[in-house]
């Protein structure tokens, strides 16, 4: 309907006939979409807790939503990121910042307006983020066997220095650690030729320790959540290190076009077929180019 003095769409919507519901455990919502925002009502049952009821469906270890809520009725908590815990009653309108557990108080269902907006992703899964990125992966050649011959405290010892080695590449070369399986890492690289030179001088390092390591490097695009990275670039990257020979760096060929001109060498090893992938992929074995 419009306002006819001002020119102005006049809107209205009814929780009767939202635009979306939600069930989840101990409760349910639903929104409807009014202007420019999405307002939302939820009606939460006694012994609701989001840390119980939906932190494994969404996948963050807290709400990550900013929250304006006017409080309709029952009690509701809220803990923040330093443990503070505040109560709220009805009457009360919160301003909720990301990074919070939240639960209901006492044997009253609690029912709230969300007016922030953002409620139409309110208990869905978070949505990673799309980048691309380089990633290094390595791993020690005949781990089992070393340690073996080495006995478990000299081992423990030695992958100890290992660890330190392959971090403090990470660090020189502005590498983000996403994991490490005991005896290799994972991280990843905002530049394909710091990934490169990273994974070089990652594997002379660890030489110097009597430490053999192969690495692989490959340039593709993942899925960035909070503590991880997922994507089929990944497990590209985990084939091409696989495929590495023992003290030998090898990188995709998408990785090598972006190193190119870096002043690194790279030697053609041909087209590899890698398990779980369709079509081949051409790999290249790095290596630094010598002065003069």
């Amino acid at each position: 309907m419009e306002d006819g003095s001002s020119g102005r769409m006049l809107r209205w919507k009814s929780f009767e006939r939202p635009d979306d519901t939600r069930r989840f455990p101990h409760g349910f919502g639903a929104y409807v979409d009014i202007g420019p925002l999405a307002i939302g009502r939820a009606v939460l049952e006694p012994g609701w807790r989001w840390s119980t009821d939906l932190k494994s469906a969404v996948g963050t270890e807290l709400c990550e939503f900013h929250h304006l809520h006017v409080l309709v009725a029952g009690r509701m908590a809220f803990q923040m990121t330093d443990r503070e815990v505040y109560e709220f009653a009805a009457g009360d309108v919160m301003d909720i910042p990301p990074g919070h557990d939240s639960w209901v108080i006492g044997d009253e269902p609690v029912v709230l307006l969300d007016i922030s907006g953002n409620i139409s992703d309110f208990g869905l899964p978070v949505s990673p983020t799309q980048v691309v990125a380089t990633m290094m992966m390595t791993d020690i050649v005949g781990s089992t066997r070393m340690a073996s011959q080495l006995g478990d405290a000299v081992w423990r010892q030695r992958l100890a220095e290992h660890n330190r080695a392959v971090r403090s590449q990470f660090e020189r070369f502005r590498g983000r650690e996403i994991d490490t399986t005991g005896d290799g890492f994972l991280a990843i690289f905002d530049s394909a030729r710091a990934a490169l030179l990273c994974a070089l001088s990652t594997r002379d390092a660890t030489s110097e320790l009597g430490i053999e390591i192969r690495v692989g490097v490959h340039t593709g695009e993942i899925e960035v959540l909070a503590d991880d990275v997922r994507g089929i670039a990944v497990h590209a990257t985990a084939r091409i290190m696989s495929a590495a020979q023992p003290a030998e760096v090898l990188a995709s060929a998408v990785t090598r076009a972006l190193g190119e001109g870096t002043g690194l060498g790279f030697e053609d090893r041909g087209s590899h077929e890698l398990k779980g992938f369709g079509i081949p992929i051409e790999l290249v074995a790095v290596s630094r180019v010598a002065a003069g």
